[in-house]
């Protein structure tokens, strides 16, 4: 039976996924002097998305609910391909998500100098030596999994010659490529990454944290296992994909814990990735989008990066239901994208405040209105928070609706606006459409209608009913703004399995569309900051997008209020 455990805000959680199982399992018998300490080790080298979302909440998560700290650590071991940006990006999106590391910020560069020190043991013990192979000849020589391995002609170089090799390696005598050094393992081992993995290579650029000092660097399998046992990790959590690097992460361990590794070893565990339909999680063609201008940058909101969700208009609640309804398994699956977007509409139904806006406005006259007469409505704020409020709402003769809720010759159960039908206008009246006038190409350019004023929301008469209801706002008194409409990014389900084409054939041409003559009721001008978000009546949720200016703002549709995508590809 699954152990009990007690969130930090006091709520029972009864049911452990298998990874808290394993942690409480082991804390239960007391291994590694019943600690616990989980890190998040992310390279600098990109932004995050996310399935680095879903490792966070793992990583931080676990720490949190079962009483240990996570460190962040990152893994800076290719200066070729890092920058301080990408590091400042990726703390903001750990804090953004809602977690903290406190004072355990860490680096694998802090353990450079450690790491080549067990190197030259390494080296020394006849574990070590140095290749002059090129990467190429040394992967045709790794073999296949049904095939052994060949050895390098230098795997059997002196310990002296290595020593005085890897030393010259560091001091930049070579050149990039010319020399590895490898572990000297088992060539006919059935695990392919105990074939002499590569432990350094020569990287002959400035690293942003220790300058030139070195000219080698390490592999992630020589420096991750050995970074967690300097810093105390307990249990490194990962990816499927590491499943076969655990016993090369646990051998390198050993070999530096020695007669201690019986009182204290990290354990790797491995959980699966997250896919998403409609998007793709390769960091490289990402980076690829985003050097390409095919996207507005790292968090334009078609990304799946944390900062492009973000800027879109989800929240870390809604991310972590998402994540928490599709649970940690053993098993890889491409996950419906439809599940995080249902994920950040229950959390916006809840949490987002109504408004008007008019995406595609055309002009109403209520002709039988006061053209002098103004008043204002009460609009509930969100009907699914009792204590919300309501905010002021101007009325007055002639008011914009949109131009889809208007047909001279509509089909059968249209309930919106036809002349000689009724409608209400949301918290307002009821009115009836009287006739249109055209301009000369045919466009419906106004509407004409009367006002029942025995119908006001609210009042005696309000009771009467009427089949369709339409959001407005007060031509005179409403503001402009822009929306950008965002759908997804790729027009297939699963554009990594799309081999035979270029992913960049698969993005979807409708994936964003601009309107600049929107029209908003003045509550929203006056109290919208960027990244406040809000549900437009019947139309969708939207987010303030920081291109905002005090004269305009700008407005990124998170998610509409339905799956359209679903019933458009019906």
């Amino acid at each position: 039976m699954a152990e009990t455990i007690t969130t930090n805000s006091g709520e029972e959680k009864k049911v452990l996924n298998f990874v808290e199982q394993i942690v409480a399992d082991d804390l239960k018998e007391g291994k590694n002097g019943g600690r616990l300490n989980t890190r998040f080790p992310p390279e600098p080298n990109g932004y995050l998305h996310i399935g680095h979302a879903k490792a966070i909440c793992m990583d931080f998560g676990v720490a949190e609910r079962m009483g240990g700290p996570c460190n962040l650590r990152f893994d800076d071991t290719n200066p070729a391909k890092e920058d301080t940006e990408y590091e400042q990006a990726i703390k903001r999106d750990i804090h953004w998500l809602g977690y903290d590391w406190g004072d355990r910020l860490y680096y694998a560069s802090d353990y450079f100098p450690r790491l080549y020190e067990f190197a030259i043991d390494l080296i020394k013990r006849g574990l070590a030596y140095v290749d002059d192979q090129t990467s190429e000849q040394i992967a045709e020589q790794k073999g296949t999994p049904t095939q052994p391995g060949v050895e390098s002609p230098f795997r059997n170089r002196s310990v002296e010659e290595n020593l005085d090799l890897f030393e010259r390696m560091n001091k930049g005598e070579f050149d990039e490529g010319a020399r590895v050094l490898r572990a000297k393992i088992d060539m006919a081992s059935s695990n392919m990454h105990f074939r002499d993995p590569i432990m350094y290579r020569i990287i002959k650029k400035p690293h942003w944290r220790t300058g030139n000092k070195w000219n080698v660097y390490p592999m992630y399998d020589f420096a991750h296992g050995q970074s967690d046992y300097f810093e105390g990790v307990t249990h490194s959590i990962c990816t499927l994909e590491f499943v076969p690097h655990r016993p090369l992460y646990d051998y390198f361990v050993r070999l530096l814990a020695g007669d201690k590794a019986a009182e204290y070893c990290p354990r790797q565990i491995e959980f699966n990735r997250l896919n998403l339909t409609y998007t793709v999680m390769s960091k490289r063609k990402l980076l690829q989008l985003v050097k390409e201008h095919l996207v507005d940058g790292w968090d334009d909101p078609r990304m799946p990066t944390i900062c492009g969700l973000r800027r879109r208009g989800f929240t870390p609640q809604s991310i972590k239901n998402f994540l928490n309804d599709i649970g940690y398994t053993k098993y890889e699956a491409l996950n419906d994208i439809s599940l995080l977007e249902h994920s950040i509409r229950e959390d916006l139904n809840k949490n987002a405040n109504r408004v008007c806006a008019v995406l595609n406005p055309v002009k109403v006259v209520l002709t039988n209105y006061p053209d002098d007469r103004e008043e204002l409505i009460d609009m509930d704020n969100n009907p699914e928070q009792p204590d919300a409020g309501v905010h002021k709402m101007p009325f007055c003769r002639e008011i914009y609706i949109e131009r889809d809720d208007f047909m001279e010759n509509p089909p059968k159960k249209f309930f919106r606006l036809t002349p000689g039908k009724e409608v209400r206008l949301k918290g307002a009246y009821i009115i009836m459409c009287t006739g249109c006038i055209k301009d000369d190409e045919g466009n419906v350019t106004e509407i004409q209608c009367t006002v029942d004023f025995d119908t006001l929301s609210g009042t005696a008469g309000s009771d009467r009913k009427v089949k369709g209801t339409l959001h407005w706002v007060s031509a005179r008194h409403c503001k402009e703004a822009t929306v950008r409409l965002y759908d997804r990014l790729f027009a297939v389900e699963n554009p990594s399995a799309e081999s035979e084409r270029d992913f960049r054939e698969l993005l979807n041409p409708d994936s964003l569309k601009v309107l600049d003559n929107v029209k908003i009721e003045p509550y929203l001008a006056e109290v919208a900051h960027v990244e406040d978000k809000f549900q437009f009546q019947r139309i969708g949720y939207f987010c303030v997008d920081p291109d905002s200016t005090p004269d305009r703002l700008v407005f990124n549709r998170t998610i509409s209020l339905k799956d359209s995508w679903a019933k458009k590809n019906k």
